[in-house]
């Protein structure tokens, strides 16, 4: 896992829990790469045996630009976060944030239906990214956006298109009322962060609430999401589908995300 800082990453609990799973000989190490070094270390990586690795903040936008090889998922996105260093010397770029978030959308919700109804995603960031392409190659008709600075949103709306609806901050509680879907991509409610303080009375049963906050597990979001009788779905799940393509790839072995793994990770 390359990062900037890097200490607070739960990957390496992991894939460290896979590794000894299935009993495969391999190790999963952090490393706090510098922004200037990034490109450095990502060359010399395979020379010292590495077979792939993880990208996190602040890099994953300078790798795209650095991998040799990048699947049409992280162009879109904009980002790569899983590198695979292949037998022909070339790097190859992808990124399995949406797959990890459809994944645990599925996973935890799974007569979620992408029709339902449309979706509205708070933040505007390389998460919301993700998440909108996956939404989007899903099926769902419209993506309700809003961000804290609207040319960030009004960006995205340039890249994804007409289904994407940009929604004014000062407004986004009211787009709840409509959202068969609520995702928060931002980092609001995070430990160490300030509250989401968008009006959540618009959220009403049967909604599926997403937070990718997982620090803590249960945010004010969520919380209020299931008193209001919303399906609450944590971030947590989103970190550990979006590893297994990687884990695959490097190792072989497709792994399995189930109550375990999850106990590991908390630990």
């Amino acid at each position: 896992m390359i990062g900037h800082p890097i200490a607070h990453s739960r990957s390496p609990r992991l894939h460290g829990h896979w590794l000894r799973k299935y009993g495969l000989p391999g190790h999963y190490v952090p490393l706090d790469v510098a922004p200037g070094r990034l490109e450095d270390v990502i060359r010399l990586m395979p020379e010292m045996g590495f077979v792939g690795a993880n990208v996190t903040i602040p890099h994953k936008e300078r790798a795209l630009e650095i991998v040799d090889l990048v699947t049409d998922r992280a162009t879109l996105i904009g980002a790569v976060n899983t590198l695979i260093f292949r037998k022909d010397g070339k790097i190859h770029g992808d990124n399995t944030d949406g797959y990890g978030f459809l994944a645990n959308l599925r996973q935890q919700v799974p007569d979620w239906q992408p029709d339902a109804g449309p979706a509205a995603i708070l933040g505007a960031g390389g998460a919301a990214r993700a998440v909108l392409a996956s939404l989007l190659e899903a099926g769902v008709p419209e993506i309700l956006l809003t961000n804290r600075t609207r040319l960030r949103a009004d960006a995205l709306r340039e890249d994804f298109g007409h289904r994407v609806r940009v929604v004014d901050w000062v407004q986004a509680g009211n787009m709840l009322d409509d959202a068969a879907l609520v995702v928060n991509t931002t980092s609001l409610g995070m430990v160490g962060k300030a509250e989401l303080r968008v009006p959540l009375d618009g959220l009403r049963r049967g909604t599926v609430v997403c937070d990718l906050v997982y620090a803590p597990l249960e945010t004010r979001l969520l919380r209020v999401a299931a008193e209001q009788g919303a399906t609450p779905v944590d971030g947590l799940g989103m970190l550990l589908h979006q590893a297994v393509p990687g884990f695959e790839r490097w190792f072989g072995m497709r792994p399995e995300v189930d109550e375990t793994v999850r106990a590991a990770v908390l630990r």
